[in-house]
């Protein structure tokens, strides 16, 4: 693939995709169909071989998609895209290629929720183990690779601790052992934090999340060397069949085209909203990468662009307080996504982590107190005006 853009505020809205080959649409066309024509059967021969380049079925490749697919590898600096109809799709291909039974996956002290039960279900089934590790020090990494080690699976941002992971660091005891390295970026995207550039192997997106931006798609995106790009997309993607739409593929398209400026007012907002919340006496704790009191700021300083739009924070009060302060929210929304337009909080422990056992929960960091904001797109004002009230009723009631 050309990488044509240097610049990814052009990239997001440009790369993949020429109207001088689509009778002059400036907008990317969908193309809404499940199988190709061949002009002869010959051609058909050739395509299925992999003697031509060609479009044949869409599970197995469509123009739309392949222009979501360029785009993405571009502003992530990779070789190729790969899309898929959701991030677990994504997340499951990914460590289903890389391993085989009896395999081992070294994790970040945190992930999400369905993810730990995909390593659960590859544990029972397969007797694929996997550990957890702090990747804190070169060293503790090295003690924790086995022989039979496959990759080593990263979040950084952890979901919902906000935890940083050295990517840099990570990467280069890997290589020492030629293994690779996956990272999910949801939470960063390629425009505040690139993982391949950092010396990682494959980043991965659910793409419902920052990406589209705007709430309306289910989708799951992965970059990396072609070669590993296309021989799951021939062997995983293919068979199991995880393949994205035209049109969501479409959507996230259009997504795109706003991310950097997207991306900045989160981040914006979230500084603010930071600020606020910190000084508040029912916060018990903060957890937010551009906290420059934060454990991991020293990555975050030379790791990420900007500090966000998630801040995860600990009220003081019973699971019981803690529903009551979201059931008063009047403009913030309850539900589990983030990186959409609205803001939106969730409670990890019995929302989105509620399948990890309590115990690896707690050592996760993920307490009943815990609470999880995606900061939207409003004005900040009206967003922290929102938590100030719905925190000083809590205030009220305690008394």
């Amino acid at each position: 693939m050309d990488k044509r853009y240097e610049h990814m505020e052009t990239a997001v809205i440009h790369e993949g995709y020429d109207s001088k080959h689509h009778l002059g649409s400036l907008a990317t066309p969908i193309f809404q169909t499940s199988t190709f024509t061949f002009e002869t059967a010959e051609q058909g021969e050739n395509r299925f071989a992999g003697k031509e380049d060609g479009y044949i079925y869409s599970r197995l490749g469509n123009p739309t998609v392949r222009a979501l697919e360029e785009r993405i590898a571009h502003l992530e600096g990779g070789e190729a895209g790969l899309a898929f109809s959701s991030g677990m799709a994504a997340v499951s291909a990914v460590l289903i290629s890389l391993t085989k039974a009896n395999d081992h996956i070294l994790c970040s002290p945190g992930l999400y929720g369905c993810t730990f039960g995909f390593l659960q279900m590859l544990r029972e089934k397969y007797k694929i183990s996997h550990d957890f590790c702090e990747m804190s020090n070169e060293q503790q990494i090295r003690e924790m690779i086995r022989p039979e080690t496959a990759c080593i699976y990263v979040e950084t941002p952890i979901n919902p601790t906000m935890k940083m992971i050295d990517l840099a660091l990570v990467a280069r005891v890997a290589k020492e052992n030629n293994i690779p390295v996956v990272v999910d970026n949801t939470f960063a995207t390629p425009y505040l934090q690139r993982p391949l550039e950092l010396g990682c192997d494959i980043v991965l997106h659910s793409a419902t999340k920052y990406i589209c931006g705007h709430g309306d798609v289910i989708a799951g995106l992965v970059v990396g060397k072609k070669e590993f790009i296309s021989s799951m997309a021939m062997t995983t993607q293919k068979d199991i069949g995880g393949t994205i739409s035209p049109f969501d593929a479409w959507l996230l398209l259009r997504g795109l085209k706003t991310l950097h400026v997207r991306m900045d007012r989160h981040s914006e907002n979230a500084a603010k909203i930071f600020q606020e919340l910190k000084q508040h006496p029912m916060i018990e704790a903060i957890y937010y990468p551009g906290d420059i009191a934060h454990p991991d700021y020293h990555i975050t300083e030379k790791q990420l662009k900007q500090g966000g739009g998630l801040i995860s924070f600990e009220i003081k009060g019973s699971k019981e307080d803690i529903q009551r302060f979201l059931n008063e929210l009047k403009l913030i929304k309850i539900a589990v996504s983030l990186g959409d337009a609205e803001t939106l909080i969730q409670h990890p422990a019995t929302m989105t982590h509620s399948v990890v056992p309590e115990p690896a929960r707690w050592k996760m960091g993920i307490t009943n107190q815990l609470v999880r904001l995606s900061i939207g797109l409003e004005s900040w004002q009206d967003i922290w005006a929102d938590l100030d009230q719905a925190i000083s009723k809590l205030t009220v009631k305690k008394v």
